[in-house]
C-alpha cells in the first residue's frame, strides 16, 4: 500500500472534483458528492481545517473507485 498525505476536507473535494464528483448536499459537517453513473455517494466529513482521519480517506478513495496513485495525483494538478 502506498503512504497517504495527509489532506484537509477542502483538499479531498477539489481533488474529487478533479475526478468528476460534484458536492450535491452539504449537511452539518458533511458534504455529499455523487458522479453521474456512479454506484456509490461520498460523504466527506468537513470539520475545518483539520486533516481527516487516514481510515476514512482510504475510504473515501476506495468508494470513489480510485487508487492512492491517481487520488495523489489529483490532489498535485
Amino acid at each position: 500500500m502506498d503512504r497517504l498525505p495527509s489532506v484537509t476536507a477542502k483538499e479531498a473535494i477539489k481533488a474529487f472534483e478533479k475526478a468528476g464528483f460534484e458536492v450535491v448536499r452539504t449537511k452539518g459537517s458533511h458534504h455529499q458528492m455523487t458522479k453521474p453513473n456512479h454506484l456509490y455517494c461520498l460523504t466527506v466529513p468537513y470539520h475545518g481545517h483539520k486533516a481527516l482521519k487516514k481510515g476514512t480517506l482510504r475510504s473515501l478513495i476506495r468508494a470513489a473507485g480510485l487508487t492512492v496513485e491517481e487520488f495523489v495525483a489529483l490532489l498535485k494538478d
